[in-house]
């Protein structure tokens, strides 16, 4: 069988490659000195973390919850997980082989590697965890349909598929509903709402849970680091403090003040509003990384919007920066691109549509509208106060709107209501929506028929196409493709892509952001 190898010298390439590419960026990940600048420095064998909310588990396939995934993130390793580039490479997994019809994946796995429990990781460990998470997670379920993990030998497993598509490893490597690797024993006394247990891989154990006030982790002692450069979520993993303790801090004006008087270490999801204040103090660094795109949707099934010629005259007069400014309030917390998908993952960044995205000339849309037949038809602009961006970005649309000569309404509801509305399409012509990146082009919510009803049969061929490539190139090149024609078609615009923002102490060592904070390889001053 004629077969393609990609090992743990594709990882060591791409890693460098990754760090050199992190050196020139200064808005992504947060970084500070190094751990190896030690020095005559004393350091403390604790951190503490503010986090927004208590997480309903720690199994990583059963949640959504950010929080919970980002704790999980620490006691659970995946075998193939993702660095800085957003590309899927080897943790668990020492290599994988993949046959040429592209149906079979063959994991070699790296040996020696224990569990917290003290028990070596073993094939039937990875084949039970692995079969759990392609029946329990939805996204799992829906993108690897049948899928099926089998034991070849005691170091190896294999992977067989219904059929051949482009983005088995980066699936694999998802950070939502992420595939824990667990003791086989655990899996199989799980019930249908998880494990009872959380016994991990990780650099850091799970130690305790303390109802509705922490969560503690220690140091895993016998954790076995591989030796790649650290990069995103691989790479070498230290761990250099003995006990974490995630604070379940509801209140935003509670996780500030706790940064400011070094209470906490690191306080997550800080509000747009305290960026200022907080970026002032001498004695707290506020980080931004990447958050997600705003995007405004469109109804192409009902109404005016249903007529192609009115959604392009209307993008043709949006100005997308004043609609950001106005949205997020400081210029280092949002950026102008046309690109649906995360610009920093390499694989997916494409600028196809920069012709009609951000144009903003308005006289050219009142044209366009005079010639589709517009004659002063109302439109609804739909929205929720409970999500400060979104009716911000969509007021500055309205006002837009109206310098074109449209004729516009704006109605607000709570936000279970705006749900329930948006999939009325009698109720609405646009919304504005903050939507979280997606590791994949067939994930993302634009092209979702149950998000705002964009159905096309070219976008669905296009889907099919990117997944079945042959190749990441050819994958990338149908996405290019594709984006290029939701500029065409335009059931949606990007209107920007938005930071999310943590604050930390000054006496982090090593800190970095890669969708989480990353705690190994962080040392923390006295």
């Amino acid at each position: 069988m004629k077969s393609k190898k990609i090992g743990l010298v594709l990882t060591l390439f791409v890693a460098a490659i990754a760090l050199m590419a992190c050196g020139n960026k200064d808005d992504n990940n947060i970084k500070s000195e190094g751990p190896g600048d030690v020095g005559n420095k004393d350091y403390k064998t604790e951190m503490n973390i503010a986090v927004t909310a208590q997480p309903p588990t720690l199994d990583p396939s059963m949640t959504v919850s950010q929080v919970a995934l980002n704790i999980a993130g620490n006691v659970f390793e995946t075998l193939y997980t993702l660095n800085a580039n957003y590309e899927p490479v080897p943790m668990l997994a020492e290599s994988v082989d993949v046959s040429e019809d592209g149906k079979t994946y063959t994991f070699k796995l790296r040996e020696g590697v224990k569990f917290h429990n003290g028990e070596e990781m073993t094939a039937e460990d990875v084949v039970a965890s692995m079969n759990r998470w392609v029946t329990t997670s939805s996204r799992a379920k829906s993108l690897l349909t049948n899928a099926e993990f089998t034991v070849q030998d005691p170091t190896t497993v294999v992977l067989t598929l219904e059929s051949a598509t482009s983005d088995v490893l980066i699936i694999l490597a998802t950070k939502a509903q992420f595939p824990a690797i667990m003791p086989a024993a655990m899996v199989e006394a799980a019930s249908a709402e998880g494990v009872n247990e959380y016994i991990g891989t990780g650099p850091f154990q799970f130690e305790e849970w303390k109802q509705d006030q922490y969560i503690h982790l220690v140091k895993n002692e016998e954790y076995q680091a591989v030796e790649a450069e650290a990069s995103g979520l691989s790479g070498k993993k230290e761990a250099f403090v003995e006990d974490v303790h995630y604070h379940f801090v509801t209140d935003h004006s509670t996780r500030i003040a706790g940064i400011q008087t070094g209470q906490y270490d690191i306080a997550e999801s800080i509000p747009l509003e305290s960026y200022e204040q907080l970026n002032s103090s001498d004695d707290v660094q506020v980080s931004s990384y990447d958050g997600g795109a705003l995007t405004a949707f469109y109804n192409t099934n009902e109404g005016l919007l249903a007529d192609v010629k009115i959604r392009e005259a209307i993008t043709t007069g949006l100005k997308m920066d004043e609609i950001l400014l106005a949205s997020y309030a400081d210029a280092d917390l949002f950026s102008l691109n046309p690109g649906y998908m995360n610009p920093n993952q390499t694989q997916w960044a494409t600028n196809a549509g920069e012709g009609i995205y951000n144009a903003g000339d308005v006289e050219k849309a009142k044209q366009l509208l005079q010639d589709a037949g517009y004659n002063g038809e109302e439109i609804t602009l739909l929205t929720t106060k409970d999500y400060g961006e979104m009716y911000t970005a969509t007021i500055v649309i309205q006002e837009q709107l109206r310098q074109m000569g449209v004729n516009v309404k704006v109605e607000n509801f709570d936000f279970p209501t705006f749900l329930e509305r948006k999939n009325d399409f009698t109720k609405w012509d646009i919304f504005v929506a903050s939507t979280g990146y997606q590791l994949t082009p067939p994930q993302l919510l634009a092209v979702t028929p149950d998000w705002a009803g964009t159905k096309d049969a070219k976008i669905t061929e296009l889907l099919t196409a990117i997944r079945s490539a042959e190749s990441p190139e050819a994958a990338q090149a149908k996405w290019d493709e594709l984006q290029g024609y939701l500029y065409e078609y335009l059931p949606s615009t990007v209107i920007g892509h938005y930071k999310s923002l943590i604050a930390s102490t000054n006496e982090l060592e090593g800190f970095t952001v890669f969708e989480a904070p990353i705690l190994w390889n962080t040392k923390v001053i006295k």
